[in-house]
This record gives structure tokens, C-alpha cells and sequence, in this order.
């Protein structure tokens, strides 16, 4: 964002007077910058001179003494004899508790109606027995600065021909009462994060006079060039990024004798604080205060504590250095930096992107080494990311700075420091330069007539191009373009025909509505998540989204140190240092929505999700091409092998009650069935049957689940899932109850068996009676339900319409190691009532079948 106080604006270009911040936006936007918010004045309203014509003071109650003021404003005055308070003289009273000023002087009035710094809206009230109609103000309740042991005298500050008639404005003459247009700055426009460049933009769009500040000749007294003598730097960098050495231009000036007690002038720091920056000291803020008026970042250093030379150089991987936010940081060997000493062994700061606190102005500093630089926008960028330093510095110069700039810059702030903080511009001045010339691009002269469909004839692509600054010769049919220095982001032939399209006004582009291709509806992929999202939302579990970013969610699952699920994926650039992998399972980050939930006292918790997991184990680490050019078919079957698998799982988590309890209704508690049901629902909304069987291996890979409580879940023999209690020191560790249960299924083989399988027949429905029959087998405790469900249902042939285990028994009555399972049988024909007979011999094969097969026997 960039924020535009108007009259800041003004000073590079002509802005008519009485033009708004509204009228500003409009203007810009129309160059293709966005008014992102207009920030209304801090003080607003009735804000007038005011002269004291009496002043009595008057001892309180409390021994404070307070001042009675009748004070003149102009045409905001009572009457004599009206009034809230009548009084002889033409005036208002008002009551101040100050003791600095006195009659005659000329004060500043805030009267009901006005808003003050902090909403603070000021209004008539009866006070000390009597009524304070409006306030006389102090400069750190209009803004202007921290004191506040008296009102503001404006004889004090400013001649008598400065200060208007009593009643009038004092708005202007304070540099108060200003609104601040805030503008969204598109990554290509990096040169509009300075007035500078949102002066230039405005005149484009206007047509007003634009003075540009960038140029030497605009600079009070010139701009010195490098005198031969000036502070040693060493440029080193023999590890340039994509053959881009990391600095190209270094300008040092040293300013000696500086006041360190220097106050910034207010003007400054209020121009700062509209650019939402904080004032610190003089050198710092006139540093900030040109980045943002010119665009070029600065850095000031104490001179006395630099050894020279300043080397510019990479960092060596492991080194660590202190930036001025006290942060430690252990560079990379791709940092670029700026050092000191003869081998440059110590680190003074991140070059364009933070200095270092060794070297930082302090109260005692008198000697100041200016750094003016132009730096390589990819190794800031990759710098500034990698240390997560978004800093102001850093916004300018990852999107490319002006390299005619740094000399400039560096002579302005110079001469800002000797006005307001004394001392002396050394003549001895740095300024190293291998900038080369920026690339002219050909192209026809009729492209932007065939790329955006408006007839743009050669005149006025030439008129618009030289508009932006750019140097402009035509060759035939073509043209050949040499872009400005301060516009990096022009290089091919497109990147100027958006500009002519931008400033010849997109209004003028005609809108063609595009013939949409008729929809081929939802591919089986998206319909099976659909499926599988509404089946268990009808079961009443809640979906949930979460972020596939983890840390220690395998540490706290009790994962082994060698278990492969650890295989992950590390960020380069996580959002957070403490979560810096991809997730390999939706149940690394699934429990810790449901650790949220119940520490905010939702205790009963039933939740899905769909999405992402990462699967690195077959994946082969491979470079990233360069932007210079199209990758080859090599490299992009090498991205290929590199990229990790990242296939679709739905995964759940249940604990808590099934359902509230409530009149006349009991409750239970969710456990690993209904984790198991939820499974089987959402792989038979795809008409599939899944296989399940207990888990088998060693208990550690079972994790997190209990190693005796959780079912294998398969499909065609492959296994797809697993279901079950978990682990009581997983649960724990969550902050769940014993007992909580989960699940989890990979989709794309689900997907892949479903496409592949014959389109389902839906039967009729019977309208023959059904039978119902119940069933009890005694068999080995390894015998697990399921594969008795599926000996029933084969014996049945085709009769058992549903099978459902409904008691599980173990006690000295079947045996050690044996238990007694339970089943509900429905038995129904479609063509006709099944007789005694029929249901007999059903039963007597079901009995032979589980015999043979598992060696159980019907319970009596």
C-alpha cells in the first residue's frame, strides 16, 4: 500500500487547488491504481485562532487553579450580553487549566463540533462553575507533538504574518485537518511506492506538470559525483544469482559534526506517520522520509563504529547476524550482505532489507556514513523471505528501484541532516556504478492494434510510449523501445502494449462477452467428494478445513523416529517456523481442530474433512529452471519426477456423545463403530463394499491407533484405510476422552475401483414379507465379525437382505479364547413368501458354511 497525503503530492506535481482525496482516486485509478481506503483527517471541524482577551484565575475546592477565558474568535463569537455564558465583550468563555500564556496572545481554539486526535469530539460542558465553550488546545492534543504542560502559543512558532485572524482556520497553517488517500500497489508498479512515482502517474492520467525529484538537476546545490576519496567499498559477490551480480551501484556520503539531540522537524514526522511509519530520530526519519518521497531505501550508519572498507559480499551459510529489530538470524549462503573490515568478516545488515544493530545510530552518534545502493531484486526478495523481513526496504527493492537514483537520494538526505541536525557534507563521496543500459525491445508497430482491439495508430503509440518515459525510434514498421530506469518491469513486447492500453484508457477496449464451452458437468472425482461430504454430513458429522501445514503432530502421535509417515515434505518458505511440512495424513491435522474444539468446551466433537495429503517417497530432487526462457522438455519431466504425489483422503475424528441426552432418551458415547460405519458410508455412497479385517504388524505403525481396537479397510484386496479407537497417550495427548475413535480412506483408489465398476442396478423393492431371524455363532477370538457377515450373506444366496452383528459375548460359558457373536438377519425373496422350509434350509446352510469355514458352531 502507499499512502498519499495531497499535499505531498502537490509538491511534485500541479494539483488544482480545492481538489479532494476522492478526486485524487478517481484520477489514478484511471492509470490503473486502486484507492484502497481514504483515511478522513485526524482533526476535523471548527479549528480556529482564537485571542485571549481576559484571563482570571480562580482557586478550586481541590487547590488547583484554573483560568475563566473570555476569548475573541472571529465570527464564531457570542454576542455581548447572548450566549451560554453572557459577557460584555464579544468572545466565548472557555477554561484552561494551563498557566503559559496570557492576555493578548493568540491561542489555538477548538470549538464544539471539532474532532480531535483519538475521536476526541469537543463540545460545550459546564465545568469549574462554568461553562467551557469549546477548548484552547496544547500541542499534543491537536497531534503536534508530546507536550502537553501548555497550550500553544502561536506567537511562539510562527510570525505574525503567518498566523490568520482570530475565528480563522488554522487547519493549513498547523498541517492539520489533511485526508490520506491509500492506493493497492500491483507488483509490477514498484516505482509507486514513492510520491515521486505517484506524481508521475497523476500527471499521466491529468495532464498536470510534473517536476520530477529524481533528477540531479532538481537537487538543492547538485549532486556530488564519486571524488576518488570517498569511504572504500568492495563490491564481492562470487555467487551472483542467475549470473546477476547483487549490487550494481554503492554512493556513500559521510555528513560529520551531526547534533545528536536533533529534534525532526514536525512536518516531517507528520508526513511520516500519514505513511503509517513511526518517527525515531532525526537521521532514521530522513532516511525513511526520502525512500518514501523518492523511492530509493537509505541507510545510515554511525560512522565511528564501521571498519572499512564496506564490502559487499554473500553471506557464508551458518554465519548469524543481529538486525536492528534485535532479531538473530543464521544466514544462507545466498544472503546477500553488507560488511566491514579488510576481509569483510563481520556483517553489518541484509543488504536492502535490514541493517544491523551493531552499527546503528544512537544518541551519541555525530558522524554519519549515508548507504545509497541498487541491489539485485532476486536475492532481496529470497532474502527477505527467507528471514520473513517485509520490511519497507525490502518492498522497494525486490520490485526493482531506479538506479539513477542512489546519488540523488543520498544528496537530498544529506542535505536534509545538515538543515535540521547540523554539521557538515564531507566531500569525500562513493559512487561505484556497473549499471548497464536497459535492453531496447522490437517489436510492430501495429501489436497493440491486434493485441487489445483498439486501432491505435503509429503516432499514438509512439506518443504514449514517450508518455512513460521511454525512448522511442521507429524503424518501418517497427519500433524500437528503450524503456525508462525506473520502469524494471518493461521488457518484452506485451509489457507495453498493457501500458499503451493502461494510459489510452481501458474504457476504450470493447467488451466481448467470450463464447463459454458447454459444461461437461462434474468430473467423477469432484461428484465421489461431493458424495462422500453429504453422506456423512447426514450421519451428522461436521466438515472442517485446515490448513495441510504441520510440525510436531508426528512426535505427538508417538510416530517412531524411522517410521516412513515422517517422509514429508519441508516447506523452503513456511508461514510459520513451527509448522514447516506438508501433512502425510488429514489426521495430522485433524485432531489437533478436534484438541481446539474441546479446549473451547465443546466436548462432543464429530468431524471430517477431505482433502490433500503429500506422498514424497518416490519423488527425486530436481532444479527449478530459470524465467529467461521456456523450459525444456528434460527439465519439465525433472519437475515432474520431483513433485510429490499429493492424492485426496477423507479422514474423521469422533469423541463425546453420540447425541444429547434428553427426556425420556438416553445417550452414548461415539466409539471405534461409529468411526468403522462412517468408513463404510462413505466408500458405499460409491457403491463399493469395503473389506475389513483386524490389523495386523508391529503395534508402533499401528498409530495412533489402539493396536488391539482398529480395522484394516480394503477394497479388491488393496488396502485403502483404517478405522478405530485411539491410542489412550494419542487421545491424551490431544486432550480427548479415552475411548475417542477415528478414520481414514485414500479417495483416488476408491475413485479408480468405482470408475472401473459395471453401472449399479438399483432392484426393485419386494413387497413379500420379510423374515426376520437371529443367529448366534461361538467361535475363535481371531474370527472377526465381518468375515462371518460375508459367510451368511453367501450362504444366504441371495436372500439375506441385511446382516447386522448386534452382541459380541465373552465368559466362561463358551470357553477361553472363544467368543459368541450375534447377528440380526432380514430374509426376503422378490418374487415370492418364503416358507418354513426355505427358512430351514437357509438356516442349516448358514450353519454348515460358518462351520467349515471358521470352525464355529451355532449357540444354543
Amino acid at each position: 500500500m502507499a499512502f498519499v497525503p495531497l499535499k505531498w503530492l502537490s509538491e511534485h506535481v500541479d494539483v488544482a487547488e480545492g481538489t479532494e482525496a476522492a478526486d485524487v482516486a478517481r484520477d489514478l485509478v484511471r492509470v490503473g491504481l486502486e484507492e484502497e481506503q481514504i483515511h478522513p483527517a485526524q482533526v476535523r471541524g471548527p479549528l480556529v485562532v482564537g485571542r485571549v482577551l481576559t484571563c482570571d484565575p480562580e482557586k478550586q475546592k481541590n487547590g488547583k487553579i484554573i483560568n475563566y477565558c473570555r476569548v475573541d474568535v472571529g465570527v464564531h463569537n457570542d454576542a455581548p450580553g447572548e450566549g451560554k455564558e453572557p459577557s460584555e465583550l464579544p468572545s466565548r468563555g472557555i477554561i484552561c487549566g494551563a498557566h503559559n500564556f496570557g492576555v493578548g496572545d493568540l491561542v489555538v481554539c477548538s470549538l464544539p463540533g471539532a474532532v480531535l486526535p483519538g475521536d476526541f469530539a469537543i463540545s460545550a460542558r459546564k465545568t469549574y462553575g462554568h461553562i467551557s465553550d469549546g477548548m484552547i488546545c496544547s500541542e499534543r492534543e491537536l497531534g503536534l507533538g508530546q507536550a502537553h504542560d501548555g497550550i500553544l502559543v502561536l506567537t511562539e512558532k510562527f510570525s505574525a504574518d503567518q498566523i490568520p485572524a482570530p475565528g480563522e482556520s488554522v487547519l493549513d497553517l498547523l498541517g492539520l485537518g489533511e485526508e490520506v488517500l491509500e492506493i493497492n500497489i500491483t507488483p509490477d508498479r514498484g516505482y509507486c511506492f514513492s510520491m515521486r512515482g505517484i506524481a508521475r502517474e497523476y500527471a499521466l492520467s491529468t495532464g498536470a506538470t510534473f517536476t520530477d525529484p529524481g533528477l540531479a538537476d532538481n537537487v538543492e546545490g547538485g549532486v556530488a559525483g564519486d571524488s576518488g576519496d570517498g569511504f572504500e567499498v568492495v563490491i564481492a559477490d562470487d555467487a551472483p544469482i542467475r549470473g546477476s551480480i547483487g549490487c550494481d551501484r554503492f554512493v556513500t556520503r559521510l555528513i560529520e559534526g551531526v547534533d545528536p539531540h536533533a529534534a525532526t522537524p514536525e512536518w516531517m514526522v507528520k508526513r511520516l506517520e500519514a505513511a503509517r511509519m513511526r518517527s525515531i530520530s532525526l537521521p532514521v526519519d530522513v532516511t525513511n522520509y526520502v525512500m518514501l518521497d523518492l523511492g530509493q531505501p537509505l541507510h545510515a550508519y554511525d560512522a565511528d563504529k564501521v571498519a572499512g572498507p564496506l564490502v559487499v559480499r554473500r553471506a557464508k551459510a551458518g554465519e548469524r547476524h543481529v538486525t536492528l529489530d534485535g532479531v538473530e538470524h543464521v544466514l544462507d549462503a545466498e544472503d546477500l550482505c553488507i560488511a566491514d573490515g579488510p576481509d569483510g568478516q563481520r556483517v553489518l545488515g541484509l543488504a536492502g532489507v535490514m541493517g544491523g544493530a551493531e552499527t546503528e545510530i544512537s544518541e551519541t552518534t555525530t558522524t554519519i556514513l549515508l548507504e545509497s545502493a541498487h541491489f539485485d531484486p532476486i536475492s532481496i526478495a529470497r532474502t527477505s523471505r527467507r528471514h520473513k523481513i517485509p520490511s519497507e526496504s525490502a518492498k522497494r527493492n525486490e520490485r526493482g528501484v531506479d538506479p539513477r537514483l542512489a546519488g540523488v537520494a543520498a544528496q537530498v538526505a544529506a542535505n536534509l541532516l545538515v538543515r535540521y541536525g547540523g554539521g557538515k557534507i564531507s566531500d569525500r563521496v562513493t559512487d561505484i556504478s556497473t549499471v548497464s543500459a536497459p535492453e531496447p525491445v522490437t517489436f510492430a508497430v501495429d501489436a497493440p492494434t491486434r493485441l487489445v482491439g483498439v486501432d491505435y495508430s503509429p503516432e499514438r503509440v509512439e506518443e504514449l510510449l514517450r508518455a512513460i518515459g521511454c525512448e522511442v525510434e521507429r524503424r518501418g514498421d517497427d519500433v524500437v523501445v528503450t524503456p525508462p530506469s525506473w520502469r524494471p518491469d518493461l521488457r518484452t513486447m506485451p509489457d507495453y502494449v498493457e501500458e499503451i492500453a493502461r494510459l489510452d484508457g481501458y474504457e476504450k477496449i470493447p467488451s466481448i462477452v467470450p463464447t463459454a464451452p458447454a459444461g461437461r458437468g462434474l468430473s467423477l472425482m469432484s461428484r465421489a467428494r461431493r458424495d462422500m461430504a453429504n453422506t456423512l454430513a447426514h450421519r451428522g458429522l461436521v466438515e472442517v478445513l485446515s490448513y495441510p501445514f504441520v510440525g510436531d503432530a508426528w512426535d505427538r502421535q508417538g510416530f517412531a523416529a524411522s517410521d516412513a509417515r515422517r517422509r514429508a515434505v519441508r516447506i523452503a518458505n513456511p508461514l510459520a517456523e513451527d509448522q514447516p511440512y506438508l501433512r502425510t495424513s488429514v489426521l495430522d491435522t485433524l485432531l489437533s481442530i478436534a484438541e481446539r474444539n474441546q479446549a473451547r468446551g465443546n466436548a462432543d466433537i464429530a468431524v471430517f474433512e477431505i482433502g490433500r495429503v503429500t506422498d514424497a517417497t518416490a519423488t527425486v530432487a530436481a532444479a527449478i529452471p530459470g524465467v529467461e526462457s521456456r523450459p525444456s522438455a528434460d527439465e519439465i519431466a525433472g519437475l515432474a519426477a520431483g513433485t510429490p504425489d499429493q492424492p485426496w483422503h477423507i479422514a474423521g475424528v469422533l469423541t463425546g456423545q453420540a447425541s444429547p441426552a434428553g427426556y425420556g432418551a438416553s445417550t452414548r458415547t461415539q466409539d471405534w463403530r461409529d468411526a468403522l460405519e462412517a468408513a463404510q458410508a462413505a466408500a458405499g455412497c460409491l457403491g463399493l463394499t469395503l473389506e475389513v479385517a483386524n490389523a495386523e504388524g508391529a503395534s508402533e505403525d499401528r498409530l495412533p491407533f489402539h493396536p488391539g481396537r482398529l480395522a484394516e479397510l480394503s477394497l479388491d484386496g488393496t488396502l485403502v484405510g483404517r478405522a478405530g479407537e485411539l491410542h489412550p497417550d494419542v487421545a491424551a495427548e490431544y486432550g480427548l476422552a479415552r475411548g475417542s475413535a477415528a478414520f481414514e480412506l485414500a479417495i483416488d483408489p476408491l475413485v479408480e475401483v468405482a470408475q472401473a465398476a459395471p453401472a449399479r442396478q438399483i432392484a426393485p423393492i419386494s413387497t413379500y414379507p420379510v423374515v426376520k431371524e437371529d443367529m448366534a455363532f461361538v467361535v475363535d477370538e481371531a474370527t472377526t465379525a465381518a468375515e462371518l457377515v460375508g459367510i451368511i450373506t453367501t450362504a444366504a444366496k441371495g436372500l439375506a437382505e441385511s446382516v447386522s452383528l448386534f452382541d459380541v459375548y465373552r465368559g466362561p460359558q463358551i470357553g477361553e479364547d472363544k467368543k459368541s457373536l450375534a447377528f440380526a438377519l432380514r430374509l426376503r425373496a422378490a418374487d415370492r413368501t418364503l416358507d418354513a422350509s426355505e427358512i430351514a434350509a437357509v438356516r442349516k446352510r448358514i450353519v454348515k458354511a460358518v462351520a467349515r469355514a471358521t470352525g464355529g458352531q451355532l449357540r444354543a
